[in-house]
């Protein structure tokens, strides 16, 4: 028998809190989107009446599947639930369900919010019945239930019978700071259901100030809870809040998870997971999270030729899932740690082979320029150039003659610094030389910088090739000073991507920073055309 275990997705709530990030309402209606196809249960959409873009996603909300949830807080001391403008607010958004925050730490009762502990009880029992009495599922959100508990056990019980005896759907036990162990939220929840709250009326909201919200959350699971609350890619206040793109495969993967409760979200949809969770960092211009657990770009990346060599007898060896269940792919990078294992499986993947000698000189080559700073296990465009060159299977494409980039910063008018780069780069194709001029600033006049007139220049006109890189984009741009001194080598790495939704890496390394720059600009120009 399978237990049904519900997901609550917060990430256009908490996950807005985390530093950096802001959503508007229509990137907050994408994003509900995206949680519905995946196939949470609840989507908490915000907290109406809080700011303006909260009530502006309430006003005209997206259509889901999913129950859209609205966030607020208990009543306030002193005032009927019924004449209480926030809560109000919130009930005024029209969602089926509500999620209400209240404190269960008597010591936040009384310090923060400098109310008497039977009277914070009241509230919160007055407000669940109120959002019951208007026909709505009332989620209560228990706020610091581990350290109030830890503190007061008989005043953190008292707060969730309050709720629970007012209606409640769910009680959710929050670690709120992030500081409670797994071990010790599962005896607390074995300890709340022992107390006589169900199970199937419990969730677990654990933050990830320890590193470990996705171990409390599965702790949580196993001691008897049925909703398990957190957020994409682990956004949220602080450290972030369980990740979501984390719990998902592994409660739909991983024993005793897979064999023993069921969700919402189907086999078949976990392979969405990566471009879900990349397509959250374009709407948040974030690079995404090269090590993060199943979506990122180094989840299934074996750098040391002993790993590679197992690999390509069987991927199980070191890799605890197939990549392409959650839409993933096994990279097998090329560095100065690799061997014919690695290069062997990196030319297959890439279509591409050749006799031992030809595959020693690749290799040859690959370890001395990375001993001058390049780095080709993070830049695989670049690799699959040298490789090309090595076998005789890179094409005659175009020249660069000469290029130059110039940087003014005056004054204007009003006396305000103004920056412009512009760049010139002459290319010969076919025998005919091409020039090209760019300046660094975008529709709007913003200065982009002299890599950005760079790019614009070198793609502007490529005679014959023109319409295959009309559709290049620059998505990162990193840079590493190698040595420090006056003898400094810059290693420049850029992320592009096309208008096929293809993603490639290009390196470049000099002493000058603006030609490390435009050698892996120039690299991804070529393999693009060689693609």
């Amino acid at each position: 028998m399978t237990e049904r275990l519900y997901l609550y997705d917060t990430t256009l709530r908490d996950g807005q809190q985390t530093q950096g990030v802001s959503f508007s309402a229509g990137e907050k209606r994408e994003i509900a989107a995206m949680l519905d196809t995946l196939g949470v249960d609840h989507v908490e959409g915000g907290w109406p009446g809080a700011n303006p873009t909260d009530s502006e996603f309430f006003e005209a909300p997206p259509k889901l599947s999913a129950t859209l949830t609205a966030f607020g807080m208990t009543k306030r001391a002193g005032r009927s639930a019924a004449n209480d403008d926030v809560l109000a607010a919130v009930l005024n958004a029209g969602t089926p369900s509500v999620c209400l925050v209240g404190k269960t730490n008597i010591f936040h009762v009384e310090t923060a919010l400098g109310i008497a502990p039977e009277e914070n009880l009241a509230n919160i029992r007055d407000s669940v019945a109120h959002l019951v009495a208007e026909g709505r599922e009332a989620i209560f959100d228990a706020e610091h239930f581990f350290d109030g508990y830890t503190l007061d056990p008989a005043y953190a019980l008292a707060c969730l019978d309050a709720a629970y005896a007012a209606g409640a759907r769910w009680l959710v036990l929050c670690d709120t700071n992030g500081g409670t162990m797994p071990a010790r939220i599962a005896e607390i929840v074995r300890a709340v259901i022992a107390h006589g709250i169900p199970g199937d009326r419990l969730g677990i909201h654990t933050h990830n100030d320890t590193e470990q919200a996705v171990a409390g959350s599965l702790a949580a699971v196993e001691a008897g809870v049925r909703q398990v609350q957190g957020t994409l890619n682990g956004l949220g206040e602080r450290c972030g809040n369980a990740n979501l793109t984390t719990l998902i495969p592994t409660l739909l993967l991983k024993e005793p998870f897979a064999s023993r409760y069921v969700t919402n979200v189907p086999r078949d949809a976990l392979p969405t997971l990566v471009s879900v969770s990349r397509r959250l960092d374009d709407i948040l211009n974030r690079v995404p999270r090269r090590d993060a657990a199943y979506v990122g770009a180094s989840a299934f990346a074996h750098k040391a030729g002993l790993h590679a060599s197992a690999i390509l007898k069987d991927p199980t060896t070191y890799e605890h899932i197939p990549p392409e269940v959650v839409g993933n792919a096994r990279i097998v990078p090329m560095s100065n740690q690799a061997g014919l294992s690695n290069l062997r499986k990196r030319l297959v993947d890439l279509g591409l082979e050749g006799d031992e000698a030809a595959l020693r000189r690749i290799l040859e080559r690959v370890k001395a320029r990375e001993d001058q700073g390049y780095a080709y296990d993070v830049a695989p465009a670049s690799f699959e150039l040298i490789a090309r060159e090595e076998l005789g299977l890179m094409p005659d494409l175009f020249e660069v003659e000469r290029y130059r980039v110039t940087v003014e910063r005056r004054r204007n008018e009003r006396g305000e610094a103004v920056r412009l780069s512009e760049a010139v780069v002459v290319v010969r194709v076919d025998g005919e030389k091409l020039l090209s001029v760019s300046e660094s600033l975008d529709p709007e006049g913003t200065d982009r910088g002299p890599v950005n007139a760079l790019h614009r220049a070198l793609a502007k006109d490529l005679g014959r090739w023109q319409e295959q890189v009309d559709d290049i984009r620059l998505k990162d741009f990193r840079v590493r000073i190698m040595q420090g001194g006056v003898e400094a080598v810059t290693r420049v790495i850029i992320d592009h991507e096309d208008g096929q939704g293809r993603r490639w890496s290009t390196v470049g390394v000099s002493p000058n920073i603006v030609d490390a720059s435009f050698e892996a600009l120039l690299d991804a120009v070529r393999w693009k055309l060689v693609q």
